[in-house]
């Protein structure tokens, strides 16, 4: 990463300013250009990242939608990023929802994230986004998907959240699917941990509902959302055609058309790795 890039950075996390989770104007270029080219190497050399479905990456305003693997240092995040990034550019105004345990809790990281275009997940956030002709990243799953067991690997995990549905549809804009899968084998998760968080009362503090219990490197057995080392297994991702998002649709109905899609391409690209 450039000096540049690092400095932009470092001034971030000594800032004095007062945080706001939601403030949209932090985004830098210079900084998502630098990270873009750190992901693309690591996605090239390390996780032997394979995209298809390009064509239906558009500069038009979009919400996509991924499933989210591993928690902090899912892998699937830089390959999905940097998808995005490298096919929209570095200037084009795209935005990603971060969970409230980056952008609330661990204000320094919530700082630094801000500079390549994470805002807090909220409806408000979006919407002021939408509101500025960007398009807007989110994994609707959160930790319900992030967290799941090794067993579902390959399984596209929303629960009843229709939450992003409705920001499409108030907002007018598509939903396009983006599918990871291999990235969950980043490690090994044996217990989702979501009697952890309700015996701590994590959801009503911190909005967290899973505290997985994982295998996985530099740790060995760990508990928490960690910031494990990816294991290299190859990851591929595939874009879906949008999914029109009409203001009078049922939301609950529409968000399992899109599971649908996702999990449909889940399937054949699991299949072709068997």
């Amino acid at each position: 990463m450039s000096m540049a890039a690092w400095a932009h950075v470092s001034r971030a996390l000594r800032s004095r300013v007062p945080f706001d989770p939601h403030d949209l104007d932090q985004r830098d270029p210079s900084v998502v250009s630098a990270f873009l080219a750190v992901f693309q190497r690591v996605n090239r050399h390390y996780l032997r990242l394979k995209v298809d479905g390009l064509q239906h990456i558009s500069s038009r305003p979009a919400l996509y939608v991924g499933n989210h693997n591993g928690g902090i240092m899912g892998p699937d995040l830089p390959c999905t990023l940097a998808t995005l990034w490298n096919g929209l550019g570095p200037e084009y105004p795209l935005y990603a929802m971060a969970h409230d345990f980056a952008m609330r809790t661990l204000q320094p990281l919530g700082r630094a994230i801000q500079l390549v275009g994470a805002m807090r997940a909220d409806p408000h956030s979006a919407a002021a986004a939408f509101d500025r002709g960007a398009s807007v990243l989110a994994y609707p799953g959160g930790d319900l998907d992030a967290f799941r067991h090794f067993r579902d690997r390959n399984r596209v995990v929303f629960g009843d959240r229709i939450g992003f549905i409705r920001v499409a549809q108030r907002a007018g804009v598509p939903i396009v699917p983006i599918v990871a899968q291999g990235a969950h084998r980043s490690s090994v998760i044996v217990n989702d941990g979501a009697f952890i968080a309700e015996l701590f009362g994590l959801k009503r503090r911190l909005r967290i509902l899973r505290v997985p219990i994982a295998v996985g490197l530099p740790w060995g057995v760990g508990a928490g959302p960690l910031p494990y080392l990816p294991l290299p297994f190859a990851i591929k991702l595939r874009v879906l055609p949008a999914i029109a998002a009409p203001p009078e649709a049922d939301a609950a109905v529409l968000r399992d058309v899109v599971v649908a899609a996702m999990q449909r391409a889940m399937d054949e690209m699991a299949g072709a790795s068997a």
